[in-house]
């Protein structure tokens, strides 16, 4: 491992052992989003992200993270945000209704290597435009996934991303107070990765980096507005937001996401991006 300009630049071997990491994300992603059905309560989920860490031997990114920050240890191993909570809701006593959807956001360890994805699920039944919400932000986080290559900028991946919220009929709020953001042996490392920005500008991408790639969309305000727990971050209009995020490596002939079970395989087939996995 190395670093340039204070961006951790990772061994093959380093990354293989994030792609392990990877994999439990996935799988705990997978696990909730079958649980999470009406009636169920959000600490349920939890207990779930739970089970799934300990079946693997891994252990949580997000439980008691924050005490090195100056905020509250977070109490739980999943990130569950419900309708208008745009990130960081605590697991606890809500109960899933029909017509909601949900953040899950998730990370976890392995032999200190960190993997970190979200997904937004819809509870039941859902409105065309909650639908189509949440498709516009997975939409955006392949757009800047896509935009990643050696060679590139950060701005080029914030600027895909930015463009790709933009395109639609409806515009969509496009939150700028949190951002996608390297990872590695931390969850959050430089660069920061904002999803939005002009193209050309920032850190300079090179293998063997590894980013988070997270955009947060709303139906509404960009305007945030943060809980008296410290951590639970709303929209200040109300409206409904979802969140889609994805860890992926630069590798030698392409990308490797490595939060998804195909290591993104399929969707950067479709968008003609080139895949290249390490030693799976």
């Amino acid at each position: 491992m190395r670093h340039s300009r204070g961006i951790q630049i990772k061994r093959p071997e380093q990354i293989d052992t994030m792609r392990q990491a990877g994999l439990v994300v996935a799988a705990g992603l997978e696990a909730m989003a079958a649980a999470a059905a009406p009636g169920v309560t959000t600490s349920e989920l939890d207990a779930v992200g739970r089970d799934v860490l300990a079946s693997h031997g891994a252990e949580s990114s997000f439980l008691h993270y924050g005490a090195a920050l100056d905020l509250p240890p977070y109490p739980a191993v999943v990130c569950l945000s419900v309708n208008d909570v745009v990130v960081h809701g605590i697991p606890g006593s809500r109960v899933l209704r029909d017509g909601d959807i949900l953040s899950i956001d998730f990370g976890a360890i392995v032999d200190g290597w960190h993997g970190d994805a979200a997904r937004t699920v819809a509870i039941g039944e859902i409105s065309d435009d909650a639908r189509d919400l949440m498709e516009a932000t997975r939409q955006a986080m392949w757009a800047g996934i896509c935009a990643v290559k050696p060679g590139a900028r950060i701005g080029d991946v914030s600027a895909a991303i930015e463009g790709s919220a933009r395109g639609h009929s409806r515009r969509y709020g496009i939150v700028r107070e949190y951002t996608g953001h390297g990872i590695g042996s931390a969850m959050h490392q430089p660069p920061d990765v904002p999803n939005w920005g002009r193209p050309h500008r920032g850190a300079r991408i090179e293998r063997g980096m590894t980013l988070a790639i997270e955009p947060m969309l709303t139906m509404g305000t960009e305007r945030m507005v943060e809980d008296v727990d410290e951590w639970t971050v709303s929209t200040g209009d109300g409206s409904w937001a979802a969140h889609w995020e994805n860890t992926v490596a630069v590798m030698p002939g392409g990308l490797w996401v490595l939060t998804e079970p195909d290591g993104g395989q399929a969707e950067l087939a479709s968008r003609g991006i080139a895949y290249a996995a390490g030693t799976e």
